[in-house]
């Protein structure tokens, strides 16, 4: 039978490359293609040497060819873009216009931003408030440290990419960043030209300071430069459009979150407390600071609300009713409570979150009701002053 190389060539364009999550002929990656009797060598062109999930990309490249009627072998060569490829797909990658043509930022919007918007006094845009953006923002607060927000931000962000959902995750805490390696990230992010793609681990893509500065190197930064950082984690890097963009914020109320309220105006902001009353008055007060920067409040999540012991008896170490009080207080339902659980612990250590770890156990339960819980609310309506109409 011979072999319709047409046939072979549609098949690897259609092919999704697992990186940057778009078709590989809308990338520019498919070469050549040439096929010799039954035999088929398939090109395909990577944006940098060292490119990641490559093994992966070229598994289903030969999942797509592999069993196309007439293919006895296929070979998969993989070649470097030259530079005006690369190039062309840093633009596309951008929204810009690409050879001249009239591609622009999705849903209509030109690569303008508007009002106070990140990017907008260099024309860039933040795509994350684009009028018809499908992301909702997530962001993970609490009023001080050490109460596990990290550990709630990263395994509600596994929980949502297991239920099937696109899902990233901004460590906004530039500087208590822990995220990638409780994530389990161990590769640096893609630097395509002056454009960054957050690697990826457990299904979630993760952009952190933590990759920009040495483990043992205090970021000791006023609040311009943090601005700037946070610009560049929003408008210079390559999200893709997830569905859900999470953000452990920093504790406290400080320049970040205050530029988080400025610039993703949408942000839905879940409070992570602990049972006991001093926690809970202080995370009281990151609820009161969202509202104040008009950001939806949807809900309480409190930690380490139990220990479980051998005898089946749950202990509550530090107190109770903290979490329950504190949505009370601010009008919003408690999602969720989170068990102290030796496995949370180690998963945040070793990179292995609970929900990858232990994924039928008690606190990975917790974590799948908490997500599920979060997509049935549905995106918050935010309502600003200068929308209205008189």
């Amino acid at each position: 039978m011979t072999i319709d190389e047409s046939q072979v060539t549609a098949a690897v364009a259609a092919v999704i490359d697992p990186e940057l999550r778009r078709p590989l002929a809308e990338l520019g990656m498919v070469g050549r293609v040439q096929v010799r009797r039954r035999k088929v060598t398939v090109e395909v062109a990577l944006p940098v040497a060292d490119y990641p999930q490559v093994d992966e990309l070229v598994g289903r490249i030969r999942h797509a060819v592999g069993p196309l009627p007439g293919v006895d072998q296929l070979t998969v060569d993989r070649v470097v873009m030259d530079e005006e490829p690369r190039a062309r797909l840093r633009m596309l990658l951008r929204g810009e216009p690409v050879d001249g043509g009239t591609q622009h930022a999705p849903d209509g919007d030109h690569g303008h931003s508007h009002g106070g918007q990140l990017g907008h006094e260099e024309g860039r845009p933040n795509r994350f408030m684009l009028p018809r953006s499908k992301t909702r923002i997530i962001g993970i607060s609490s009023g001080k440290g050490g109460v596990g927000k990290s550990s709630v931000t990263v395994n509600l962000a596994v929980a949502l990419a297991r239920m099937g959902f696109d899902v990233g995750v901004l460590d906004a805490d530039v500087y208590g960043f822990s995220v990638p390696k409780m994530l389990g990230i161990t590769s640096d992010p893609l630097i395509i030209g002056d454009l960054v793609v957050p690697p990826t681990a457990n299904g979630v893509r993760c952009l952190s300071m933590g990759f920009f500065v040495a483990d043992d190197t205090p970021v000791i930064w006023r609040g311009p430069m943090l601005h700037k950082a946070l610009e560049q984690f929003l408008v210079d890097a390559y999200w893709g459009e997830p569905d859900f963009l999470l953000i452990d914020m920093p504790p406290g109320t400080g320049d970040v979150t205050l530029s988080l309220g400025q610039y993703l105006p949408k942000t839905e902001v879940f409070v992570v407390t602990t049972p006991q009353p001093a926690a809970q008055r202080v995370a009281q007060r990151s609820a009161y600071a969202a509202r104040k920067l008009k950001l939806a409040v949807r809900g309480v999540i409190e930690n380490m609300s139990w220990f479980t012991g051998d005898d089946g008896t749950r202990y509550e170490l530090f107190g109770a009713g903290g979490g329950s009080h504190l949505a009370s207080e601010l009008g919003v339902p408690l999602l969720a409570q989170v068990p102290l659980v030796p496995a949370l612990r180690q998963g945040g250590d070793e990179g292995i979150p609970v929900t990858v770890a232990d994924p039928e156990g008690e606190a990975a339960a917790v974590f799948s009701g908490l997500a599920t819980s979060i997509v049935e609310m549905g995106p918050a309506r935010v309502y600003r002053k200068e929308l209205s109409v008189s």
